[in-house]
């Protein structure tokens, strides 16, 4: 049986083909998963998206199922607990900018309706389909991703430089960037 043709980022494991078949660059509208998604974004600026996926359960776990109504009243007593946990990435700037996030996305909710509104509103609420013929033609920062990046600091936001915001662009199927060669492009 012939293996599908896939992005090469993601050969090197299991766990990655999984997320690359299944999740990236496949529309997301729902807050929840959004929300877990910009969680685990700005916990992997600076690492590679493997080292998150690989604790994305620990996450799950730690961050009472990416509840961010939860996360958005964590006390010092829970931080502590998080900043002890080695499920997950113990960097103190980015477990307190959990809480920060959650506080500022319910807000935007409070706003906007959802966070999916506010969000997908950048794009219109239709996915930009870039066409990369390999990886090397795929950026890491765009002038949109500059522009969310800005308005989402303006709105408190902490670990969401322009960098990040792509990727989540990507993670949320925001913008696909399955290079031609892809199966899931067919």
């Amino acid at each position: 049986m012939e293996e599908k043709q896939r992005c090469n980022w993601c050969l090197s494991s299991d766990i990655y083909k999984e997320y690359h078949d299944n999740e990236w660059g496949k529309p997301v509208y729902d807050d929840e998963t959004i929300f877990e998604f910009l969680l685990l974004e700005t916990f992997q600026a600076g690492l590679s998206w493997i080292t998150i996926l690989n604790k994305r359960e620990n996450f799950r776990t730690a961050f009472d199922q990416f509840d961010y109504k939860k996360i958005a009243l964590y006390d010092d007593e829970k931080i502590a607990a998080l900043l002890q946990d080695a499920g997950i990435i113990r960097n103190k700037l980015k477990v307190y900018s959990a809480v920060t996030n959650a506080q500022a996305f319910l807000k935007i909710q409070k706003d906007f309706g959802t966070f999916s509104n506010y969000i997908w509103g950048f794009v219109s609420g239709i996915p930009i389909i870039n066409s990369p013929q390999s990886l090397k033609d795929v950026p890491a920062t765009t002038p949109l991703s500059d522009a969310i990046s800005k308005d989402l600091k303006k709105r408190r936001f902490k670990f969401v430089g322009s960098t990040v915001m792509y990727a989540y662009m990507q993670a949320t199927g925001m913008v696909n960037d399955h290079v031609a060669s892809c199966w899931t492009r067919n």
